[in-house]
């Protein structure tokens, strides 16, 4: 089986970094401890089956091979596309947000 290396965009680690210091602020180290291990869990699963992701986003979007994959136990996607010798990580929403508007760069509050 082959494993894709994921390259995260800048701006899927603005993401994840605005994620870990709201649970940091609102729940405590071990929450944003959890987010981060069940985020390691999705890039693993994407690494290893990138088509197994939803592509629901890019028919909405018209953004071929658009593909989302959900964290286990934290209300966020991470949105990705498979290029050819690797898997492009977009952006790591959370899953109550206006996504279309998020992922074409606008501030959608859902």
């Amino acid at each position: 089986m082959k494993v894709w290396p994921l390259i995260p965009r800048a701006q899927a680690q603005e993401d994840v970094e605005r994620a870990l210091d709201h649970y940091r602020q609102q729940a405590g180290e071990s929450v944003a401890l959890g987010f981060v291990a069940a985020l390691e869990q999705a890039f693993v699963h994407i690494a290893r089956h990138p088509s197994t992701g939803s592509p629901r986003y890019a028919h909405e979007l018209d953004l071929a091979g658009l593909r989302c994959w959900p964290l286990k136990r934290y209300p966020f996607l991470v949105f990705y596309l498979q290029q050819a010798d690797h898997i492009d990580v977009w952006r790591v929403l959370h899953g109550a947000r206006d996504i279309p508007s998020w992922l074409e760069g606008g501030d959608g509050d859902g």
